[in-house]
Protein backbone atom coordinates (compact mmCIF):
# COMPACT_ATOMS: atom_id res chain seq x y z
CA UNK A 1 0.00 0.00 0.00
CA UNK A 2 1.23 3.76 -0.56
CA UNK A 3 2.32 6.58 1.69
CA UNK A 4 -0.85 8.68 0.11
CA UNK A 5 -3.20 5.55 0.82
CA UNK A 6 -1.58 5.17 4.44
CA UNK A 7 -2.57 8.96 5.13
CA UNK A 8 -5.59 8.42 3.86
CA UNK A 9 -6.39 5.53 6.35
CA UNK A 10 -5.43 7.95 8.91
CA UNK A 11 -7.54 10.50 8.08
CA UNK A 12 -10.66 8.65 7.78
CA UNK A 13 -9.53 7.47 11.39
CA UNK A 14 -8.59 10.72 13.25
CA UNK A 15 -11.91 11.83 11.39
CA UNK A 16 -13.84 8.92 12.75
CA UNK A 17 -12.12 9.84 16.39
CA UNK A 18 -13.47 13.16 16.19
CA UNK A 19 -17.16 12.27 15.27
CA UNK A 20 -17.12 10.15 18.37
CA UNK A 21 -15.61 12.81 20.76
CA UNK A 22 -17.91 15.10 19.55
CA UNK A 23 -21.05 12.50 19.93
CA UNK A 24 -19.78 11.89 23.72
CA UNK A 25 -19.70 15.12 24.87
CA UNK A 26 -22.93 16.25 22.82
CA UNK A 27 -24.41 13.39 25.29
CA UNK A 28 -22.41 14.91 28.05
CA UNK A 29 -23.82 17.92 27.49
CA UNK A 30 -27.28 16.66 27.19
CA UNK A 31 -27.12 14.94 30.79
CA UNK A 32 -25.49 17.73 32.36
CA UNK A 33 -28.64 19.85 31.53
CA UNK A 34 -31.23 17.39 32.10
CA UNK A 35 -29.89 17.74 35.64
CA UNK A 36 -29.77 20.74 35.59
CA UNK A 37 -33.61 21.01 34.46
CA UNK A 38 -34.55 18.36 36.72
CA UNK A 39 -32.87 20.46 39.90
CA UNK A 40 -34.75 23.50 38.78
CA UNK A 41 -37.89 21.66 38.33
CA UNK A 42 -37.50 20.43 42.02
CA UNK A 43 -36.45 23.55 43.48
CA UNK A 44 -40.12 25.18 41.96
CA UNK A 45 -42.93 25.53 44.35
CA UNK A 46 -44.10 22.27 45.00
CA UNK A 47 -47.69 21.48 44.53
CA UNK A 48 -48.37 18.78 47.50
CA UNK A 49 -51.20 16.64 47.99
CA UNK A 50 -54.51 18.49 47.24
CA UNK A 51 -56.12 15.77 49.12
CA UNK A 52 -54.01 15.63 51.84
CA UNK A 53 -55.81 15.62 55.68
CA UNK A 54 -55.97 19.17 57.10
CA UNK A 55 -54.86 19.23 61.30
CA UNK A 56 -55.04 22.62 62.11
CA UNK A 57 -54.87 23.98 65.94
CA UNK A 58 -52.62 22.90 68.42
CA UNK A 59 -51.70 18.97 68.61
CA UNK A 60 -49.90 17.78 71.14
CA UNK A 61 -49.25 14.14 70.52
CA UNK A 62 -47.18 13.03 67.14
CA UNK A 63 -49.60 13.33 64.00
CA UNK A 64 -49.90 10.61 62.04
CA UNK A 65 -50.65 9.97 58.25
CA UNK A 66 -51.45 5.82 57.41
CA UNK A 67 -51.89 5.58 53.54
CA UNK A 68 -52.61 9.42 53.21
CA UNK A 69 -50.71 13.04 53.21
CA UNK A 70 -51.36 14.91 55.97
CA UNK A 71 -51.15 19.30 55.89
CA UNK A 72 -50.42 20.76 59.10
CA UNK A 73 -51.59 24.52 58.83
CA UNK A 74 -51.74 24.53 63.02
CA UNK A 75 -48.91 23.59 65.83
CA UNK A 76 -47.68 20.01 66.36
CA UNK A 77 -46.14 19.93 69.83
CA UNK A 78 -44.71 16.57 68.97
CA UNK A 79 -44.23 14.79 65.89
CA UNK A 80 -45.49 14.09 62.09
CA UNK A 81 -45.12 11.43 59.86
CA UNK A 82 -46.84 9.86 56.62
CA UNK A 83 -46.53 6.44 55.35
CA UNK A 84 -47.65 6.40 51.45
CA UNK A 85 -48.12 10.09 51.84
CA UNK A 86 -46.59 13.63 51.69
CA UNK A 87 -46.53 15.22 54.64
CA UNK A 88 -46.21 19.35 54.20
CA UNK A 89 -45.73 21.72 56.72
CA UNK A 90 -47.50 25.27 56.63
CA UNK A 91 -47.86 25.52 60.51
CA UNK A 92 -45.20 24.14 62.93
CA UNK A 93 -43.93 21.19 64.12
CA UNK A 94 -41.72 20.58 66.99
CA UNK A 95 -40.33 17.60 66.46
CA UNK A 96 -39.16 14.70 64.03
CA UNK A 97 -41.01 15.02 60.29
CA UNK A 98 -40.88 12.05 58.20
CA UNK A 99 -42.39 10.51 55.16
CA UNK A 100 -42.13 7.00 53.87
CA UNK A 101 -43.18 6.61 50.40
CA UNK A 102 -43.73 10.12 50.28
CA UNK A 103 -42.32 14.01 50.51
CA UNK A 104 -41.50 16.11 52.96
CA UNK A 105 -42.60 19.54 51.66
CA UNK A 106 -42.07 22.55 53.83
CA UNK A 107 -43.96 25.93 53.27
CA UNK A 108 -42.46 29.29 53.37
CA UNK A 109 -42.87 30.33 57.03
CA UNK A 110 -42.71 27.25 58.63
CA UNK A 111 -40.80 25.96 61.15
CA UNK A 112 -39.70 21.81 61.33
CA UNK A 113 -37.75 21.64 65.03
CA UNK A 114 -36.72 18.21 64.81
CA UNK A 115 -35.09 16.17 62.17
CA UNK A 116 -36.62 15.06 58.81
CA UNK A 117 -36.76 12.03 57.63
CA UNK A 118 -37.62 11.25 53.98
CA UNK A 119 -37.65 7.36 52.41
CA UNK A 120 -38.91 6.99 48.68
CA UNK A 121 -39.32 11.50 48.27
CA UNK A 122 -37.82 14.56 48.60
CA UNK A 123 -37.66 17.24 50.88
CA UNK A 124 -38.64 20.33 49.50
CA UNK A 125 -38.53 23.75 51.19
CA UNK A 126 -38.56 25.89 48.43
CA UNK A 127 -36.68 28.74 47.06
CA UNK A 128 -35.89 30.25 50.71
CA UNK A 129 -33.81 28.82 53.78
CA UNK A 130 -36.27 26.39 55.85
CA UNK A 131 -36.82 27.37 59.70
CA UNK A 132 -34.96 24.31 61.26
CA UNK A 133 -33.15 24.19 64.07
CA UNK A 134 -29.29 24.26 63.01
CA UNK A 135 -28.19 21.23 64.85
CA UNK A 136 -31.36 19.37 63.59
CA UNK A 137 -30.65 16.40 60.21
CA UNK A 138 -31.74 15.37 57.07
CA UNK A 139 -32.25 11.97 55.81
CA UNK A 140 -33.20 11.68 52.53
CA UNK A 141 -33.44 8.55 49.82
CA UNK A 142 -35.18 9.87 46.99
CA UNK A 143 -35.93 5.99 45.33
CA UNK A 144 -38.77 3.63 44.66
CA UNK A 145 -40.83 6.17 45.85
CA UNK A 146 -43.79 4.81 43.48
CA UNK A 147 -43.04 1.79 44.83
CA UNK A 148 -43.16 2.55 48.63
CA UNK A 149 -46.05 4.30 48.42
CA UNK A 150 -48.33 1.66 46.97
CA UNK A 151 -46.69 -0.37 49.32
CA UNK A 152 -47.22 1.52 52.62
CA UNK A 153 -51.27 2.22 51.16
CA UNK A 154 -51.43 -1.12 50.41
CA UNK A 155 -49.46 -3.62 51.90
CA UNK A 156 -50.39 -6.94 50.37
CA UNK A 157 -49.60 -5.59 47.13
CA UNK A 158 -46.19 -7.39 47.83
CA UNK A 159 -48.30 -10.98 48.20
CA UNK A 160 -49.59 -10.34 44.90
CA UNK A 161 -47.07 -8.74 41.71
CA UNK A 162 -47.94 -7.82 38.61
CA UNK A 163 -47.45 -9.50 35.44
CA UNK A 164 -45.45 -6.37 33.68
CA UNK A 165 -42.44 -6.56 32.06
CA UNK A 166 -40.07 -5.62 34.23
CA UNK A 167 -41.27 -8.14 36.48
CA UNK A 168 -40.50 -11.15 33.69
CA UNK A 169 -37.19 -9.41 33.05
CA UNK A 170 -36.46 -9.56 36.74
CA UNK A 171 -38.02 -13.39 36.95
CA UNK A 172 -35.82 -14.37 33.61
CA UNK A 173 -32.87 -12.53 35.22
CA UNK A 174 -33.12 -14.60 38.31
CA UNK A 175 -33.30 -17.96 36.40
CA UNK A 176 -29.77 -16.94 34.73
CA UNK A 177 -28.38 -15.77 37.38
CA UNK A 178 -29.37 -19.29 40.01
CA UNK A 179 -28.62 -21.08 36.54
CA UNK A 180 -25.00 -19.41 36.15
CA UNK A 181 -24.42 -20.47 40.31
CA UNK A 182 -25.47 -23.86 40.31
CA UNK A 183 -23.30 -24.74 37.37
CA UNK A 184 -20.22 -22.93 38.91
CA UNK A 185 -21.03 -24.73 42.43
CA UNK A 186 -21.60 -28.53 40.86
CA UNK A 187 -18.59 -28.26 38.86
CA UNK A 188 -16.54 -27.01 41.96
CA UNK A 189 -18.12 -29.42 44.24
CA UNK A 190 -19.76 -32.53 42.02
CA UNK A 191 -19.30 -35.29 45.05
CA UNK A 192 -20.57 -32.67 47.96
CA UNK A 193 -23.66 -31.60 45.96
CA UNK A 194 -24.29 -35.04 44.46
CA UNK A 195 -24.10 -36.40 48.11
CA UNK A 196 -26.32 -33.37 49.56
CA UNK A 197 -28.69 -34.57 46.60
CA UNK A 198 -28.99 -38.08 48.35
CA UNK A 199 -29.29 -37.43 51.45
CA UNK A 200 -32.16 -35.02 50.42
CA UNK A 201 -34.04 -37.93 48.66
CA UNK A 202 -33.43 -40.35 51.24
CA UNK A 203 -33.24 -38.58 54.77
CA UNK A 204 -35.86 -36.05 53.94
CA UNK A 205 -37.89 -36.26 57.17
CA UNK A 206 -34.50 -36.17 59.05
CA UNK A 207 -33.38 -32.81 57.42
CA UNK A 208 -36.59 -31.65 57.80
CA UNK A 209 -36.92 -31.74 61.43
CA UNK A 210 -33.31 -30.42 61.48
CA UNK A 211 -34.38 -27.36 59.64
CA UNK A 212 -37.26 -26.93 61.72
CA UNK A 213 -35.01 -27.27 65.23
CA UNK A 214 -32.14 -24.99 63.11
CA UNK A 215 -34.21 -22.26 61.81
CA UNK A 216 -36.26 -21.62 65.63
CA UNK A 217 -32.94 -21.49 66.92
CA UNK A 218 -31.26 -18.79 64.86
CA UNK A 219 -35.18 -17.12 64.30
CA UNK A 220 -35.38 -17.34 68.58
CA UNK A 221 -32.17 -17.89 69.79
CA UNK A 222 -30.20 -15.07 68.26
CA UNK A 223 -32.19 -12.19 68.74
CA UNK A 224 -32.67 -13.54 72.62
CA UNK A 225 -28.89 -13.62 73.01
CA UNK A 226 -28.23 -10.27 71.64
CA UNK A 227 -30.47 -9.29 74.28
CA UNK A 228 -29.02 -10.93 77.08
CA UNK A 229 -25.15 -10.63 75.86
CA UNK A 230 -23.17 -7.50 75.65
CA UNK A 231 -22.42 -6.04 72.32
CA UNK A 232 -18.94 -7.47 71.90
CA UNK A 233 -20.07 -10.65 72.63
CA UNK A 234 -23.10 -10.41 70.40
CA UNK A 235 -21.92 -8.98 67.36
CA UNK A 236 -19.61 -11.92 66.69
CA UNK A 237 -22.78 -14.31 67.36
CA UNK A 238 -24.42 -12.25 64.73
CA UNK A 239 -22.41 -11.88 62.01
CA UNK A 240 -21.67 -16.24 62.16
CA UNK A 241 -25.40 -16.41 61.96
CA UNK A 242 -25.94 -14.45 58.85
CA UNK A 243 -23.00 -15.88 57.61
CA UNK A 244 -24.58 -19.27 58.36
CA UNK A 245 -27.66 -19.05 56.53
CA UNK A 246 -26.11 -16.65 53.47
CA UNK A 247 -23.86 -20.00 52.64
CA UNK A 248 -26.40 -22.51 53.78
CA UNK A 249 -29.31 -20.86 51.66
CA UNK A 250 -26.51 -20.44 48.52
CA UNK A 251 -25.58 -24.15 48.95
CA UNK A 252 -28.97 -25.74 49.88
CA UNK A 253 -30.96 -23.84 46.93
CA UNK A 254 -28.29 -25.15 44.68
CA UNK A 255 -28.93 -29.10 46.32
CA UNK A 256 -32.57 -28.69 45.86
CA UNK A 257 -32.54 -27.30 42.27
CA UNK A 258 -30.32 -30.33 40.89
CA UNK A 259 -32.72 -32.79 43.14
CA UNK A 260 -35.81 -31.08 41.44
CA UNK A 261 -34.43 -31.07 38.38
CA UNK A 262 -33.31 -34.98 38.21
CA UNK A 263 -36.81 -35.80 39.44
CA UNK A 264 -38.51 -33.72 36.43
CA UNK A 265 -36.04 -35.01 34.07
CA UNK A 266 -37.01 -38.82 34.64
CA UNK A 267 -40.66 -38.18 34.86
CA UNK A 268 -41.13 -36.02 31.98
CA UNK A 269 -38.26 -35.95 29.59
CA UNK A 270 -36.69 -39.25 30.58
CA UNK A 271 -34.43 -39.39 26.97
CA UNK A 272 -32.61 -36.38 27.74
CA UNK A 273 -29.20 -37.25 30.06
CA UNK A 274 -28.02 -33.95 30.32
CA UNK A 275 -26.82 -32.72 34.00
CA UNK A 276 -27.34 -29.13 32.83
CA UNK A 277 -30.31 -29.33 31.57
CA UNK A 278 -31.55 -31.31 34.91
CA UNK A 279 -30.46 -28.21 36.55
CA UNK A 280 -32.00 -25.32 34.37
CA UNK A 281 -35.59 -27.34 34.67
CA UNK A 282 -34.95 -27.18 38.75
CA UNK A 283 -34.17 -23.31 38.76
CA UNK A 284 -36.89 -22.76 36.71
CA UNK A 285 -39.63 -25.14 38.37
CA UNK A 286 -38.66 -23.02 41.98
CA UNK A 287 -38.13 -19.70 40.41
CA UNK A 288 -41.95 -20.19 39.11
CA UNK A 289 -42.84 -20.90 42.46
CA UNK A 290 -41.36 -17.71 43.70
CA UNK A 291 -43.14 -15.77 41.32
CA UNK A 292 -46.74 -17.11 42.61
CA UNK A 293 -48.74 -14.39 44.11
CA UNK A 294 -49.44 -15.11 47.75
CA UNK A 295 -47.45 -18.57 47.92
CA UNK A 296 -43.89 -16.84 47.66
CA UNK A 297 -43.04 -15.70 51.11
CA UNK A 298 -43.48 -19.55 52.19
CA UNK A 299 -41.44 -20.66 48.82
CA UNK A 300 -38.85 -18.62 50.05
CA UNK A 301 -39.21 -19.57 53.75
CA UNK A 302 -39.47 -23.05 52.80
CA UNK A 303 -35.70 -23.09 50.76
CA UNK A 304 -34.11 -21.40 53.66
CA UNK A 305 -35.25 -23.93 56.20
CA UNK A 306 -34.37 -26.92 54.11
CA UNK A 307 -31.10 -25.15 53.10
CA UNK A 308 -30.44 -24.74 56.49
CA UNK A 309 -31.15 -28.37 57.11
CA UNK A 310 -29.23 -29.61 54.56
CA UNK A 311 -26.03 -27.45 55.86
CA UNK A 312 -26.61 -28.88 59.29
CA UNK A 313 -26.51 -32.49 57.99
CA UNK A 314 -23.51 -32.56 56.51
CA UNK A 315 -21.21 -34.43 57.01
CA UNK A 316 -17.74 -32.80 57.36
CA UNK A 317 -14.48 -35.23 57.43
CA UNK A 318 -11.46 -33.32 59.04
CA UNK A 319 -8.42 -35.62 59.14
CA UNK A 320 -5.45 -34.15 62.29
CA UNK A 321 -3.00 -36.89 61.31
CA UNK A 322 -0.31 -36.84 58.84
CA UNK A 323 -0.43 -38.95 55.92
CA UNK A 324 1.99 -41.86 56.67
CA UNK A 325 5.06 -41.46 54.15
CA UNK A 326 5.92 -44.39 52.50
CA UNK A 327 8.12 -47.25 53.65
CA UNK A 328 11.08 -48.16 51.64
Amino acid sequence: MTANGLSRENQISACAVQAFCKTIALLGALLVWMIVAQAQAVSDEHPGDPRAKVIDGVVNNTVFGLGQSIRITGSVKQGAIAFGGDVIVEGSVDGDVAAIGGSVIQREGSRIGGDVIVLGGIYHHGKAAPGRDPQSVTIMYAGYEDELRQVMRDPFSLLRPQLTAAFLGTRLLAVLVWFIISLALTAVMPNTVSRAVTRLQLNSLRVAIIALIGSIVIGLGVPLLLLVLPSIIGAPILIMALLLVLVSSLFGRVVIFAATGVWLRRRFFPGIQSDSVALLLGVVFWVTLESLPYVWPFVIAGLIAVSLGLALTARYRISWRKPRSAEP
